[in-house]
């Protein structure tokens, strides 16, 4: 195995790939990793975008059964594709570092991605003892979306929010079942950060909640328990931070990479606050903070001029290569 450490992560893959045909119809049994306090046995997620693809790889690899639901077929088929990416990528890196084979590795790829039954739909949730919905954050989107998902679980499902901002007790208004209804807030990357924050309303059966913590612990995440308010814990205290900075700079005060800068040094953040936004996404900044303007005047929530008109000039960031830096791929541009 040392060996591998001096050919290519493209040549890993691939080798990976040839030892998956002579182990394709290997299916490692399903090894339970929950609490004994969690009925969860078949989970359900609801978007294989960037979040929802992550829930789902995390799921899947922990042991669970997985049902993946997508509008269209070339959604699903790019979150599958996404998904087996992912888990060769991190296989790749277990097989460099020596802690399996090839074989292994294969065979891990494919009892994964096994688990995994890609659906359009929704009706296939009727099966799930817990479901994410992990869809962009619009709120009519959604509205529409959890009509559908409250006709489709059973009496008994954990009905979860991936949300990272939006009310969870207007979503359970719109399922009509809001005992069943509860926040689970993965983090990106979902197969690499550890807290989950694990969100209650005032409707939220207990049995409910503590079946959702339980689950958040059987993946290996840390939960942390929190009630329904604009942006729960993170981004509460996160987007007004990064707004903060972005007005600071508006005003004059100093240059975006001085405030960016101070911070870091300053205050031992890994990344400056306003860089920090760049990553994210402007775009979905803005659909943040717009939000909690629009739902809570009172609460004083303002909107940088220059995010608005960032966002309006399609400069969102990492994501479209420019937003307040100019970006080369997940790096900075020299």
């Amino acid at each position: 195995v040392s060996c591998c450490r001096n050919i290519s992560v493209a040549q890993s893959m691939a080798m990976i790939t040839n030892a998956r045909f002579r182990v394709e119809s290997v299916r490692m049994l399903p090894m339970r990793c929950m609490s004994t306090f969690s009925p969860v046995k078949k989970v359900g997620v609801v978007g294989l975008g960037l979040m929802g693809h992550g829930i789902a790889q995390t799921a899947a690899e922990k042991g669970y059964d997985v049902v993946a639901i997508e509008t269209e077929q070339r959604f699903l088929d790019a979150g599958m594709a996404r998904i087996e990416k992912s888990i060769e990528k991190l296989t790749v890196r277990s097989v460099s570092k020596g802690k399996m084979t090839y074989e292994q590795a294969a065979t891990s790829v494919a009892s994964t991605m096994g688990r995994i039954k890609p659906v359009l739909d929704i009706k296939a949730l009727n099966e799930c003892d817990l479901i994410v919905e992990a869809v962009i954050e619009d709120i009519q989107l959604k509205e529409t979306l959890y009509a559908a998902i409250g006709k489709a679980v059973s009496n008994t499902c954990v009905i979860a929010s991936n949300t990272s901002s939006l009310s969870v007790s207007k979503m359970a208004e719109f399922c009509g079942r809001p005992k069943q209804m509860c926040g689970l807030h993965f983090f990106n990357p979902v197969q690499l950060m550890q807290l989950v924050e694990v969100i209650k309303t005032d409707q939220t059966d207990p049995v409910i909640f503590d079946s959702a913590f339980a689950f958040a612990k059987a993946l290996g995440k840390t939960p942390i328990e929190c009630i329904d308010t604009p942006g729960f814990v993170v981004n509460r205290l996160l987007v007004p931070y990064m707004m903060s900075a972005i007005e600071l700079h508006e005003r004059g005060v100093a240059s975006v990479a001085d405030v960016d800068t101070a911070m870091r040094l300053g205050a031992g953040h890994p990344m400056g606050p306003i860089q920090l936004t760049d990553y994210i996404g402007l775009d979905t900044a803005l659909n943040i903070i717009s939000g909690w303007e629009r739902d809570y005047p009172d609460d004083g929530w303002t909107v940088p001029t220059s995010l608005r008109e960032k966002v309006a000039d399609g400069k969102l960031g990492r994501k479209s290569g420019e937003g307040y830096y100019k970006w080369d791929g997940d790096k900075l541009a020299a």
